[in-house]
């Protein structure tokens, strides 16, 4: 436990440039109070002590504003930034070095019994308002994006955004964990490719069109000519059927 509080106290340094000394980060830092309380609570967890774990978890929360349940397995080098609103469930995992923003809840989705909170990998930033619910597995490097609604599993080295949370892959590119606001607009991508094929089609639309202007025209001089020619009929009968072309071509373009 010591190893773990250590590595959590130094992490604050490494990723909140408004950490200054040491002793502002142990008396200022909401998420390193709560986890210290958590650490102790869940070793009592643990022993199976009726009461006293959930006391020490229901003070923490009091005092710090982020409730994280005694049966919670968290790993070292956890960083809750602000954490005003962080629920925390019994079942839930999260693994070493994972950034947790306020408002974020790990959290279930019924009464069910057993494994019913998610299971976070390493290297995890979850951005501020996210929700990740249910018995899911995330996995490590993955950056949820704020106000998010993750149900279902997410691979490695990937990005999740809106509601409910879509996956948009990026393995391979090297994102600085801190950068939690600089996540790909996915409905805006999806809006402009929709919009790129409404134009596509419009163009389509306008020459096919325009063909069927040069068809028609094709066809009344060719008619306006067979007529001419034919001697056999008469200049009423002549009229009429210009008369009954222009109208067709007129009603129909």
């Amino acid at each position: 436990m010591l190893s773990s509080l250590i590595a959590d106290f130094r992490i604050i340094f490494e990723r909140d440039p408004a950490a200054r000394n040491w002793l502002e980060v142990l008396f200022c830092y909401p998420g390193l109070q709560a986890l210290l309380f958590h650490r102790i609570a869940h070793g009592l967890y643990h022993l199976k002590l009726p009461l006293i774990p959930r006391l020490i978890s229901h003070f923490a929360r009091f005092f710090t504003g982020i409730e994280i349940h005694p049966g919670a397995t968290i790993g070292q080098g956890i960083f809750i930034d602000h954490g005003m609103g962080v629920v925390i469930g019994e079942t839930a995992q999260i693994g070493d070095y994972t950034l947790i923003y306020q408002g974020v809840t790990l959290g279930g989705t019924g009464k069910e019994s057993g494994k019913r909170h998610p299971t976070v990998g390493k290297n995890v930033v979850v951005g501020a308002g996210a929700k990740v619910l249910g018995n899911i597995n995330i996995g490590n490097n993955v950056r949820i994006g704020a106000g998010s609604v993750v149900l279902r599993d997410v691979p490695s080295d990937c990005t999740v955004v809106g509601v409910p949370g879509r996956v948009i892959y990026q393995s391979g590119v090297r994102v600085n964990p801190l950068e939690h606001g600089n996540l790909p607009d996915s409905e805006a991508k999806v809006i402009r490719l929709l919009l790129d094929r409404i134009e596509i089609l419009e163009q389509q639309v306008t020459e096919l069109q325009q063909a069927k202007v040069r068809d028609w025209e094709l066809v009344a001089q060719s008619v306006t000519k067979s007529c001419s020619e034919n001697s056999v009929i008469s200049s009423q009968s002549f009229r009429l059927g210009d008369r009954e072309l222009e109208e067709f071509l007129g009603g129909t373009l």
